[in-house]
């Protein structure tokens, strides 16, 4: 666990900070450019996305609570000036989904999704700088989504609004996501950035809704039969897709415990570390491979996408190192360590810095994906360094049996 514990470190300050704070500040246009190809070539005039920048906020923000080097909060400010003027939509709120290069609004429309990791930034860089107005800002985004997009009859929330918060057309977040009003993905951001924000502004409204976000994850979301998360539901909540996401999965999993674990209820913790070993043992058992690479996605019949993408590696070896601290299961941690090997071996780009897209399943990095870009951001990397240096520094390990087995509710 040292070992891993240093590897973790030596990667998160000698690779992945060093490229972002080296590579992607864009000195002309201010705040960071909107895209580096997998070749280290800078696309200057690149449209800028909201979950890019807010989560460059939220990374140099957590690596100066975690390290506090000044660099990190110098950088942290620098995103949160340009998110606050450029992102920020003052006449109806919540933040515009993509700008151009120069800082227009190309996309207005307010997904949920954005508006979450708007919130997690926000809450984060607050701790940071104790900035008042920050945390402002982001108490106003979350009154802002309960008051426009909570579902107060069936629980949960809708995708995708136009600027001025009416409901949008097309509910979709990406091109390669189905067109329904609700999304396990949508979901689980809110649930983290709602514990983000708990951390740091105590709310009897937070409490509630970040409550009734567990009970959906655990009893609407997760499939009892399979330990897998549904990826899409309609607006009764009937699921339209049985697709599996090992990466969300396992990413869910302790994110589900540390939602808990902030809320300070035993009795959802205790449910949360149940389901989080679950989730876990199913993962391991059908998603990764002889390598220690975790594979994409599989349907009911099997496999359907074998590729290793980077964010699901960096979410392996948090989720496997939760499960081993809570179940003690040397499988799990094994699993963590190997998962760390494959990322080491495959996943991290000696050449041009930073962490490939994904790679085959014979090893082979994928071409033309972008280094940096609106999907590829320092978020799942740093975090799962930051995770390891604090679970091993802490050696945080609890059981099952330390917390109330009551069951929290079937909303």
């Amino acid at each position: 666990m040292h070992d891993l514990r240093q590897k973790a470190q030596t990667e998160l300050l000698s690779g992945i900070l060093p490229f972002w704070l080296n590579h992607t500040i864009d000195h002309e246009h201010g705040g960071f450019v909107g895209r580096i190809a997998d070749d280290g070539a800078v696309d200057p005039q690149a449209p800028k996305g909201l979950i890019l920048n807010a989560r460059i906020l939220w990374t140099f923000s957590r690596a100066f609570v975690a390290l506090r080097d000044p660099v990190y909060l110098q950088t942290a400010q620098r995103a949160y000036d340009y998110f606050v003027r450029f992102f920020q939509d003052a006449e109806y709120g919540g933040f515009y989904w993509l700008l151009d290069f120069e800082g227009r609004p190309l996309e207005a429309n307010k997904r949920v999704y954005g508006q979450a990791f708007a919130i997690y930034a926000l809450a984060e860089y607050s701790s940071a700088s104790a900035d008042a107005d920050a945390l402002a800002l982001a108490v106003r985004v979350f009154d802002k989504i309960e008051a426009a997009a909570h579902d107060a009859v069936r629980g949960g929330y809708f995708e995708t609004y136009q600027r001025d918060w009416t409901l949008a057309a097309d509910q979709r977040l990406s091109d390669a996501d189905m067109d329904e009003k609700r999304s396990m993905n949508t979901h689980l951001h809110l649930l983290e950035a709602y514990t983000g924000l708990l951390r740091v502004h105590e709310s009897p409204t937070l409490r509630v809704r970040l409550e009734e976000l567990i009970i959906i994850m655990l009893d609407r979301i997760l499939d009892p039969a399979t330990h897998h998360f549904l990826m899409f539901f309609d607006e009764q909540w009937n699921p339209r897709s049985r697709t599996i996401s090992f990466g969300h999965d396992i990413e869910g999993s302790w994110l589900l415990v540390e939602a808990a674990e902030v809320l300070a209820r035993p009795d959802f913790l205790a449910r949360a570390r149940q389901t989080a070993v679950e989730m876990a043992q199913a993962v391991y058992e059908q998603g990764i491979d002889t390598d220690g690479g975790l594979m994409y996605e599989a349907g009911p019949e099997g496999l359907l996408d074998t590729d290793k993408h980077w964010w699901p590696q960096a979410e392996a070896v948090v989720g496997f190192l939760n499960a081993y601290g809570i179940s003690g299961q040397p499988h799990f941690l094994e699993a963590a360590e190997r998962s760390w090997s494959f990322i080491e071996k495959f996943i991290v780009d000696r050449r041009h810095g930073e962490w490939f897209w994904l790679v085959r399943r014979d090893g082979t990095p994928g071409t033309g994906f972008d280094k940096v870009g609106p999907w590829k951001c320092p978020y799942h990397n740093s975090r799962a360094c930051f995770e390891v240096m604090e679970r091993l520094d802490t050696r945080r390990q609890p059981s099952l049996e330390s917390a109330d087995g009551a069951n929290p509710g079937t909303g």
